[in-house]
């Protein structure tokens, strides 16, 4: 096995293809996300993430499930969970009655997916509720970094009691640009002081709980040309050096449109991949590019390893740590069993 394996990757169906298992057994590949599309019911999720495991127990099997519009399994049995916007105005009527409404989402949220073999949810969202971004919306919890970081840290510690790491989302913050990473390159042009008393306060006190971060596709023009995901500055200097951060670092997706396009040129997705991890990402994330027979998933495979022999980016045995921490260390409870589980049942009662 490699001695850094930083590549996440997704799959076109309900079960694994040949191609598939092929990509899984790379020794570059340390995880896949799951969509929508990879969901038929409880019985066929919790098969396909079995099958992964019997492949490389060690693969991080990874999804967006936060809540709202970002939920990918919501029928069979999966509770519909709140926009964690609503938690934030629960706060406004009750602030300690949020925060355990916050751990009561975070403990289902976790617990369902886990009972399915599902190891990681990227959540919480650490964005500001400017009211300005599309693309963020309901999906943050309010406006006030105070209050994102106790619902986040009340979240994540419902997280937690279910086995499960997290990841605080976009860093330093997505939620004052307009623009939509997906398809164009937002740009920021706060000063970094700015940001930092405000967007990235979140991340500041959540250091010591955050087990791992996503870096906003921005650019913010007065730190970096290069959007956070793909900047040393941000990453090192700020994340890593400034604020202490000791967890895995993934970038957003590679294939979204924001995240290639560099000082007017658009990189290929070896030449992102080498970028991001160069700059101090620890996971590089490509998605939706099963789709097409995943030509492009196998050329960024390949082409990593060859970028590598290259010096475009270094192999890290930190980084391959890191992701290994975010790897479940208990034994989840059944779904038939967590039905019936009185901290389950309590959590149901206590959600927003």
């Amino acid at each position: 096995m490699s001695e850094h394996a930083p590549v996440i990757l997704d799959i076109a169906g309900t079960t694994l293809t040949a191609d598939d298992r092929r990509r899984l057994q790379h020794p570059l590949t340390g995880g896949l996300i799951l969509f929508a599309r990879n969901w038929e019911s409880r019985r066929q999720l919790t098969a396909l993430t079995a099958s992964i495991k019997a492949i490389r127990d060690d693969l991080l099997i990874c999804v967006d499930h936060e809540g709202g519009r970002v939920q990918r399994f919501r029928t069979d049995g999966f509770t519909a969970l709140p926009a964690m916007r609503v938690l934030g105005e629960a706060w406004m009527l009750d602030a300690l009655t949020a925060t355990d409404a916050a751990s009561a989402a975070g403990y289902v949220l976790g617990a369902e997916l886990r009972a399915c073999g599902v190891d990681l949810s990227f959540t919480p969202v650490l964005d500001l509720d400017f009211g300005a971004s599309s693309v963020i919306g309901d999906r943050a919890l309010h406006r006030d970094p105070r209050v994102v970081t106790m619902l986040a840290k009340s979240l994540m510690h419902g997280l937690l009691r279910a086995g499960m790491a997290n990841c605080g989302k976009h860093f330093p913050g997505h939620g004052h640009v307009k623009a939509d990473s997906h398809h164009e390159v937002p740009v920021d042009r706060r000063a970094l002081r700015a940001i930092l008393a405000d967007d990235a306060r979140p991340y500041e006190w959540l250091s010591t709980t955050l087990a791992s971060v996503m870096p906003a596709h921005v650019v913010y023009t007065r730190v970096d040309d290069r959007p956070a995901g793909f900047s040393e500055r941000w990453l090192k200097e700020i994340l890593r050096g400034q604020i202490g951060f000791t967890g895995a670092v993934f970038s957003d997706d590679l294939s979204m449109a924001g995240a290639r396009r560099l000082r007017g040129r658009e990189l290929t997705y070896v030449e992102a991949a080498a970028l991001a991890l160069d700059a101090g990402c620890d996971l590089v994330l490509l998605c939706n590019q099963s789709l097409d027979g995943g030509a492009a998933v196998d050329a960024l495979l390949d082409g990593l390893g060859e970028a590598a022999g290259r010096g475009l980016w270094q192999p890290d045995p930190d980084g391959e740590a890191r992701r290994l921490a975010l790897l479940p260390a208990s034994t989840p409870l059944a779904w038939d069993a967590l039905m019936h589980d009185p901290v389950y049942q309590h959590a149901l009662e206590r959600l927003p």
